[in-house]
């Protein structure tokens, strides 16, 4: 399953780019960013069998071992991607979070959208070590 995050904004080169870097590097699974303008720009089109995940405040504040069974559960019900979103500074309206498949936070704090996009590039390869059975994730 390819595991795709579509980004608004361009993150260049600081330490979170490293970050996101570093992370995908070590995941095993098919792994791909699409960055848009902060307005406008074109969706790459949704194939069927994609699984919509919206970084949204509002989401779910899922545990690292429920995160991977998701992601294991969609891999193994033969979706063919999982379709991460990072909205642009004023997130997603309601429109677009209906069409969302799950909306995720992580905590409720606000954060900025080059440090969400490491993290997400970290719990990612926490769940693909996790359900590959790799000792990286500690639970507890």
């Amino acid at each position: 399953m390819l595991l795709h995050i579509i980004a608004r904004g361009k993150i260049g080169r600081c330490p979170e780019a490293d970050l996101v870097d570093r992370y995908l590097k070590r995941i095993a699974w098919p792994t791909r960013i699409t960055e848009l303008p902060d307005s406008g720009g074109k969706m790459p089109p949704r194939e069927p069998g994609t699984v919509l995940i919206m970084l949204d405040e509002k989401g779910e504040q899922l545990g690292s071992m429920t995160f991977a069974e998701k992601l294991g559960r969609w891999r193994d019900d033969g979706r063919r991607e999982a379709r991460f979103l990072i909205g642009a500074a004023d997130g997603f309206d309601e429109d677009q979070r209906r069409e969302a498949d799950l909306l995720f936070a992580f905590g409720k704090a606000t954060w900025p959208h080059m440090l969400a996009r490491a993290m997400l590039a970290e719990q990612l390869w926490r769940a693909t070590s996790i359900l590959a059975g790799h000792p990286y994730h500690r639970e507890g």
